[in-house]
């Protein structure tokens, strides 16, 4: 089933397309006959001896395998098969990933699929996340009275996990770093726009680090999907909803066959990085002087590059100061493409920054737009180390009527993870009617509801803090997808306003379908708390370093004011064009821009014309 997958092709038109190869090669896929029909109902029982004879196969053909994905066809609607086989593996030693326990859903590829991906990267987690519990743990006995909480790890899906599950359901953890951002964002913006219960609170999120851009979108709460891809193979299981790129400080700037340039998704990294770092040339100690090492090498050209030679990143001052900058290297790096083009090496970097905008402004689109939202009714909350240079222009595009950049926007993802919530998401797929009666399908999913109080309370937290949230997955019968509604009286009508809002119609007389019973189960933490401080006037003189030439548009140099960012004080309020520099980033403000510091040391960026 991995090998035939779905008739779904990445570009349509595109004869000679490559599909993912599937991670496990044909000679080690293997069948068990047994048969359960959609219902659940034995068809054909399985034969022990057959498992204890593929169990012998196993251990003989291949002495090193470590771990086994087990996926029957209706496992999820009867399990039985699938746990007989799963304690003969691992009985033998073997780890594995159980389909009915990782995605207990319909759609046997993507259950397939999202078992095989767990299959593959939990034994690495399962060694890395062993070896960092027992290092903390020698810590805290070795360093008594130390005290720490229980160690969690972040999820995809913007909650946290205790060690042990995560050791067992790693396919849950691969995209928890851009999720921390998220929760990071929420957490942020709430306290910053005064929306602590989250009510109202309308976030788009913009987190441009040195090789990609991850975006989102937060209406109240973050999106959640299950219809995630990882490499061309897709995971359905519970993810927060984020649009990647390839768009970020490192992204290298060609020029293509016809002529045009290019910015990404190829990146320079962070080693050898950008041409102004000059690590393509050779290694330096962490102080430099001015004078750089010639050669002939020609690193390549990258977004950062472009900002630094058009004055928008001090040369002496990034890092804090700790790392200097070569605009020489830079320059030396974009002139031939300038020179392809016909342009000067200005134009040309002008030209580099508003092609990464391009590429960032239309994925902000696909998450806004795209989905029936309207971006001027939100906050654009910037982080990652390179986006607050293009926070203000991309606002400006979208008419987006503020940025908010939080004070450590380069670490904002593990801030995220600390105020994350534990979160244990449950399905189970029913097929049942739209008309099925609320009082029916309370009963059906009260057994997820019984499952995920108890599991979340066996997590030390008490009644108060365990918050269960139902759901359902509901499509229009002959659909292929479903929408996800909370599960109230009134679901049917939700789904038809939910559906608008997705596609732009509904069909009040049309059969539903409820595909799937969900349950989302919370463990709310105790958030760290950021306090408030004095405010302190509206003059942001004490921050001023000096003014500098940088160009903003067409060519032309402006000087321009230049603040330290950790000494603004809340209640500066700076008109634009300025730049403030922080150790973590550098945060450009347009022309007709104005900012403020608020309580908790965010810039508030209001966006004008």
């Amino acid at each position: 089933v991995i090998q035939i997958g779905r008739q779904n092709r990445p570009d349509l038109y595109d004869f000679a397309t490559n599909l993912p190869k599937p991670l496990v090669p044909s000679g080690l896929r293997f069948e068990l006959t047994e048969r359960v029909d959609q219902n659940g109902i034995t068809i054909e029982k399985l034969n022990p001896d057959d498992v204890n004879k593929l169990v012998s196969n196993l251990q003989l053909i291949e002495p090193e395998l470590q771990s086994i994905a087990v996926c029957f066809l209706f496992s999820f609607a009867n399990p039985n098969h699938e746990q007989l086989v799963a304690e003969k593996l691992r009985n033998a030693g073997f780890f594995v990933s159980a389909s009915h326990e990782i995605l207990p859903e319909y759609r046997e590829y993507e259950r397939t699929s999202t078992t095989v991906v767990n299959a593959y990267v939990s034994p690495v987690l399962d060694r890395y996340l062993k070896k960092l519990e027992t290092s903390v743990n020698y810590q805290i006995t070795n360093n008594a009275p130390a005290t720490i909480s229980n160690l969690q790890i972040m999820q995809s899906n913007g909650g946290s996990i205790s060690v042990t599950e995560a050791r067992k359901a790693g396919v849950r953890c691969i995209l928890s770093g851009p999720a921390g951002g998220v929760v990071g964002c929420q957490y942020i913006g709430s306290r910053a726009l005064n929306n602590v219960d989250n009510s109202g609170l309308r976030l788009l999120t913009f987190d441009m680090g040195g090789t990609s851009t991850d975006v989102s979108l937060i209406d109240g709460h973050p999106n959640v999907t299950s219809e995630a891809e990882v490499g061309g193979l897709p995971i359905r299981i519970p993810v927060l909803d984020i649009h990647t790129i390839g768009a970020g400080g490192g992204s290298i700037a060609t020029i293509d066959a016809g002529g045009a340039l290019r910015v990404g998704p190829e990146s320079a990294g962070a080693d050898p990085g950008p041409a102004c770092y000059g690590r393509s040339i050779t290694r330096r100690e962490p102080k430099f002087t001015k004078e750089f090492p010639s050669s002939s090498n020609s690193p390549h050209a990258t977004v950062t590059d472009a900002n630094l030679l058009l004055g928008r990143i001090p040369s002496d001052r990034f890092l804090g100061g700790e790392m200097l900058l070569y605009p020489e290297l830079a320059e030396a790096a974009i002139s031939p493409l300038a020179a392809q083009l016909g342009l000067s090496t200005m134009e040309t970097a002008l030209g580099i920054i508003e092609i990464a905008n391009a590429h960032m402004e239309r994925a902000l689109r696909v998450i806004s737009v795209e989905r029936g939202h309207d971006p001027r009714q939100f906050t654009l909350l910037s982080f990652g180390g390179a986006g607050s240079l293009h926070a203000a222009d991309l606002a400006r595009r979208l008419h987006i009527p503020r940025v908010l950049i939080p004070p450590y926007a380069a670490t904002l993802s593990a801030f995220g993870m600390l105020a994350a919530d534990v979160v244990k998401d449950y399905t189970q797929t029913v097929m049942l009617s739209g008309k099925t009666p609320f009082e029916n399908i309370q009963s059906k999913i009260n057994i997820l509801l019984e499952r995920a109080y108890h599991e979340i309370k066996n997590e030390g937290f008490s009644d108060n803090k365990i918050r269960l949230e139902p759901a359902l997955d509901m499509r229009y019968r002959g659909q292929s997808y479903e929408l996800l509604v909370p599960l109230t009286k009134n679901f049917v009508n939700d789904f038809h306003e939910s559906h608008h809002q997705t596609y732009g119609y509904r069909r009040p007389k049309a059969d539903l379908e409820i595909v799937n019973l969900r349950v989302r189960g919370i463990g709310q933490v105790d958030s760290p708390k950021i306090t408030a401080q004095p405010i302190m006037g509206a003059d942001p003189s004490d921050a001023l370093i000096d003014y500098q030439p940088i160009v903003m548009e067409e060519n032309r140099k402006t000087d321009i004011p230049f603040y330290h960012g950790e000494t603004l004080k809340h209640g500066n309020m700076i008109t634009g064009p300025a730049v403030v520099l922080r150790n973590d980033t550098t945060i450009l403000i347009g022309q007709t821009d104005n900012a403020l510091v608020d309580p908790f040391n965010n810039l508030i960026i209001e966006i004008g014309s």
